[in-house]
């Protein structure tokens, strides 16, 4: 690989250095990757989110280039609805993934999610273009990054194919990362990674280390970081439902009401990490009633289940809900036992993902206290 020549040197070695001094980066290897792949190769036009609101930058914008560097994600596509679709991860938490794989010299990486191609660089710069396959359900995104890639004197495989599916033709592999979110691990991931190997990938609002055993079996803890990518896409006609859209679903939703006594404030970060588990398919918008009161709509578009609460003090709150699902109802367990453990943090919860598919959440060590998800 090749570094481009007109690559502002004083831009990566800030990001590179701020990146060390937070700790996300701790390797020679992969500090080396950060200090030579240029980001903003990849990203000739993004949107960031600021303030309440987007900005958009492009190579005429005076800030482009500083922008490119900044440690946020740049949302680099959208669909017809308006939904962001793709962007470039912001690199600190890249930079926590890429460690987390523990790789050796001659490892071979699936990745899923091309993207911009500027993770599948990162890899390629530190393990060989030969050792790094990529996929992307998107074909133009696939396209756009590869010509990025060799721009950037890279050159791994990049495919265009349901990422869902793995890789076959090149299994096993010795890690997967993945680089979108997903409610469950995929059983062909699992299939396709070797014994020991290790994934890497996004949970609703966490981060999950996986280590495979020889049966298939996953187990492992989450990342310290909370984060959430952007929703792996079944094909690249579907169009994603605007918030707007699923607001209006709930508000206009009638169904039975009653008082309910909260565990805990709704808005904290565990308060959402939990859910998100047992509910990768359920989305959350906080909203304002004409009271001033804060109302978290909760809606599952599979099902049309549907729940409003809104906050009548710090602990009490009145849930309307709807539909064949009580959402409510089984969150609520989930969040009472987190509270009765003394509310750990989300390092202190581990997955195990079965043979055949089963995932079980577990705090502290498998079997001891768990949940079926």
């Amino acid at each position: 690989m090749t570094t481009s020549a007109v690559f502002p040197d004083e831009l990566r070695r800030m990001m590179t250095e701020q990146l060390i001094a937070t700790g996300a980066l701790r390797s020679q290897r992969w500090i080396d990757a950060f200090s030579c792949v240029p980001r903003h190769m990849f990203v000739p036009k993004f949107t960031v989110r600021a303030k309440g609101g987007l900005h958009d930058y492009g190579q005429p914008d005076p800030m482009w280039l500083t922008a490119a560097y900044w440690d946020v994600s740049l949302l680099t596509q959208f669909d017809a609805s308006g939904v962001a679709t793709s962007s470039s991860t912001r690199p600190s938490l890249m930079a926590t993934m890429l460690e987390s794989l523990d790789v050796a010299d001659g490892d071979q990486v699936l990745e899923i999610g091309v993207g911009t191609g500027y993770n599948a660089a990162l890899l390629a710069h530190r393990l060989g273009d030969e050792n790094v396959v990529s996929v992307d359900i998107d074909p133009d995104l696939v396209n756009a990054a590869r010509d990025r890639l060799e721009l950037a004197g890279c050159t791994p495989e990049l495919l265009a194919g349901d990422g869902m599916a793995g890789c076959a033709h090149r299994a096993p592999y010795d890690r997967l990362l993945a680089t979108c979110g997903v409610g469950r691990i995929p059983n062909s991931w699992r299939e396709q990674v070797r014994s020991g190997g290790i994934i890497v990938a996004n949970l609703g609002f966490g981060v999950m280390r996986l280590v495979v055993d020889r049966d298939h079996r996953a187990e492992g803890r989450f990342l310290p970081e909370l984060a959430a990518f952007m929703v792996a896409r079944p094909d690249t006609h579907s169009t994603n439902a605007t918030s707007q859209e699923h607001t209006n679903a709930v508000l206009t939703s009638t169904g039975d009401t009653r008082e309910i006594s909260l565990p805990t404030g709704l808005g904290g970060d565990m308060a959402q990490f939990l859910p998100s588990l047992i509910h990768p398919t359920v989305k959350t918008i906080v909203l304002k009633n004409d009271k001033g009161q804060e109302m978290r709509c909760l809606w599952e578009p599979d099902t049309s289940s549907w729940a409003r609460i809104t906050l009548l003090d710090v602990r009490t709150a009145r849930l309307e809900h709807g539909g064949p699902r009580d959402l409510w109802a089984e969150r609520e367990p989930l969040l009472n036992d987190w509270v009765s453990a003394g509310r750990p943090n989300v390092a202190r919860y581990g997955l195990t993902v079965e043979a055949d598919g089963a995932h079980t959440l577990w705090l502290d060590t498998p079997g001891n206290r768990s949940w079926p998800l």
